[in-house]
């Protein structure tokens, strides 16, 4: 084999272990989304467990409030059910699934302002030890969601940011690796308000 033999040799060599390389920063990148997302499932379940017990601690008091307090557990089913289209692939997730996610979330955490607004009407309510627990453990969770929320974006952007740069861009069109979606807000700037949970 000659010298020329030898130079194609070398770049073949060098272009496999480019693409190697290339295909496994994707995934890496791709996992970490998975991951990031495993966060905030496990937070956004906290909150749906919370939801019910909040409201029905509610309930006792305000019990011709029926409309609102149905409206809380509506928006939480329906928040869970976009999460567990989700749940486990967020990697494989459609366009339209993480959009979905958002505006179920940002649906619940409208409702579950209005109960607040209901709550601050009552006073005996208020006052109520489990409410103010709850109120507590569900503020502390919003919180952590937040920052959840952040790391995925952030792992996102990473992955979307390989995925379309020169020459990752070559793996990632060989082997299917789509661009992700970032969670984004679906709400008005009135709705953007933090939903006040302490008493």
């Amino acid at each position: 084999m000659g010298i020329i033999g030898w130079v194609l040799l070398a770049l073949v060599v060098i272009g496999v272990i480019w693409g190697i390389s290339s295909y496994n920063k994707l995934v890496f990148a791709r996992n970490e989304i998975n991951n990031a997302f495993g966060q905030i499932d496990v937070q956004l379940k906290r909150r749906y467990d919370l939801i019910p017990n909040l409201v029905e601690v509610a309930r006792k008091y305000v019990q011709h409030e029926r409309e609102t307090l149905e409206a809380v557990i509506g928006a939480r089913n329906q928040a869970s059910q976009a999460r567990d289209a989700i749940h486990g692939q967020p990697s494989g997730a459609g366009i339209g699934q993480i959009a979905a996610l958002a505006a179920a979330d940002g649906a619940l955490g409208s409702a579950l302002g209005r109960l607040m607004a209901v709550v601050e009407g009552y006073p005996e309510l208020k006052a109520d030890q489990n409410l103010r627990e709850l109120s507590e453990e569900l503020t502390t969770t919003e919180n952590r969601i937040g920052f959840a929320r952040q790391a995925y974006n952030d792992v996102v952007l990473d992955y979307n940011n390989k995925a379309q740069q020169f020459p990752e861009v070559i793996v990632a069109n060989l082997f299917s690796f789509k661009p992700m979606e970032m969670l984004q807000s679906t709400e008005s700037p009135e709705e953007r308000q933090a939903v006040k949970v302490q008493f």
